[in-house]
């Protein structure tokens, strides 16, 4: 009896052991919204929401760097269309590349982050962090050359989590608006770096900080900025952006908190739609008032990063790491509703994404699955192609221009590949970057790429001779 007893104890340990932590895989990585205790995560609580919130007092230094006489823009996370494609009619791409890469245009030291940047009237705008200092660094460089010509900073103590900075500048011709690692959103003018506006989401609307600081990038859409607070009351807001004043607020939902991903605009029958995915669910609201639109808790992922993204009329697609695989809805107008009804489920295996978004381009999803390869799949989730595991590109960023996919590994090896749907078909590739986990967000204009590491941004020529 003894040893009976003796057998059956590590044995219902075991199987109480296994059960814990399937549940606490399950639980973290898909659904349950844990409480944030004081210290777990090494890092200070955020402070209690304020009705008057600390301002910062930030600094602008000016430098030598002229904005280049190109045009080209990339405004913003994905580009011009928030889609990740561009089409150029007056850039012709090399499709060959010499042992050392693209020519090198220039190339500049940053402090850690994975923030990309953007482009537009001849200056490349980028939120970067000064560890020297313990200052967030709004910074503007010239294309033509990467000479630094202006930069605003404000002090915020960020320590190292997997870098600081990980979010794109939105940029019209007036204004550049910005996400700091805290979740501070900023708007400076655009040419001359003057300070516009500043709102503390953590401590004006409660916004919880996400787990590697904030990743969701800004919107500009004409005269306001999309942002989503995610916080007490509020979910979504437009900003005016002269004037800092809340044109409408969206309300949030219980339990609903920021992720990493970012706001896709698009539209549902003639309605203007913004829609977001927090870890509770995934929303859309009414672009001229805030309205909700619809939302669903069909998808729910405490950590996500990779964005809902368009893929066809009233179609959304969302991709997640974290063994959660992805999902297709249609969005059916019924009378004066929307209703979004999940087309699929797929698995991680298929198709997944740990960290880029994907892009939809001539009817295909292109994307990196978790085990690191390049797939091509069809809307209905059928896998076209894949690169194979001799073609693998861990964490990397990509997009399309001109039918052409740029893509980085983590260590910044770039490769052209050809964005169709009949095969997998790579034209060249070079190490562009030094160092490891090349993971922010290219950016493209006139036949320059931008592509970053940890610490060093570069721009590459990648035009024909």
């Amino acid at each position: 009896m003894k040893q009976t007893i003796g057998w059956l104890i590590p044995a219902f340990a075991a199987a109480a052991a296994t059960w814990a932590v399937s549940d606490w895989i399950v639980h973290f990585y898909t659904f349950s919204v844990e409480p944030r205790v004081a210290g777990m995560d090494g890092r200070p609580e955020a402070p209690a929401l304020s009705q008057e919130p600390v301002k910062l007092t930030g600094r602008l230094e000016t430098f030598d760097g002229l904005p280049s006489s190109i045009t080209a823009s990339w405004p913003g996370f994905r580009g011009p269309h928030r889609n990740g494609i561009l089409e150029d009619p007056s850039f012709e791409p090399a499709e060959s590349w010499p042992a050392e890469g693209p020519p090198q245009v220039w190339r500049i030291e940053l402090g850690e982050g994975y923030a990309g940047a953007a482009v537009h009237n001849g200056r490349v705008y980028l939120i970067d962090y000064d560890m020297v200092n313990q200052c967030d660094a709004i910074r503007c460089f010239s294309l033509d050359d990467g000479r630094e010509i202006w930069q605003y900073s404000y002090p915020v103590l960020v320590r190292r989590n997997h870098g600081m900075s990980r979010t794109v500048p939105a940029v019209n011709d007036n204004y550049v608006v910005t996400i700091g690692p805290k979740c501070h959103v900023t708007c400076l003018d655009a040419k001359t770096g003057q300070f516009k506006w500043m709102i503390d989401l953590v401590r004006e609307y409660g916004t919880t900080e996400p787990l590697w600081y904030a990743g969701r990038c800004p919107l500009i859409i004409e005269n306001h900025a999309i942002i989503a607070p995610v916080g007490k009351e509020t979910l979504m807001m437009a900003v005016e952006l002269e004037t800092g004043t809340v044109r409408w607020q969206a309300p949030t939902f219980d339990r609903w908190q920021l992720t990493h991903t970012s706001i896709l605009p698009t539209q549902f029958g003639e309605i203007d739609a913004y829609v977001y995915s927090a870890n509770e669910g995934i929303v859309a609201v009414n672009a001229q008032d805030g309205a909700i639109l619809w939302k669903t808790d069909a998808w729910r992922l405490r950590i996500g990063v990779a964005s809902p993204i368009e893929a066809g009329p009233n179609r959304v697609f969302i991709s997640g790491g974290y063994n959660k695989g992805s999902m297709m809805f249609h969005i059916e107008q019924q009378s004066d509703a929307f209703v979004p009804q999940m087309l699929y489920e797929l698995k991680p295996e298929v198709f997944g994404s740990d960290q880029q978004t994907p892009i939809y381009y001539k009817g295909s999803i292109y994307g990196v699955r978790p085990d690191e390869q390049l797939v091509c799949m069809d809307t209905d989730g059928t896998i076209r192609w894949t690169s194979g595991q001799e073609n693998r590109y861990g964490l990397g960023p990509y997009i399309i221009v001109n039918g052409l996919i740029y893509i980085l590994t983590d260590e910044g090896v770039l490769s052209l590949i050809r964005a169709t749907a009949d095969r997998f078909e790579r034209l060249t590739q070079a190490k562009v970057l030094d160092g490891h986990e090349s993971w922010g967000p290219p950016a493209f204009a006139a036949g320059r790429l931008i592509v970053r590491d940890l610490t060093t941004m570069v721009c590459l020529d990648v035009s024909a001779p």
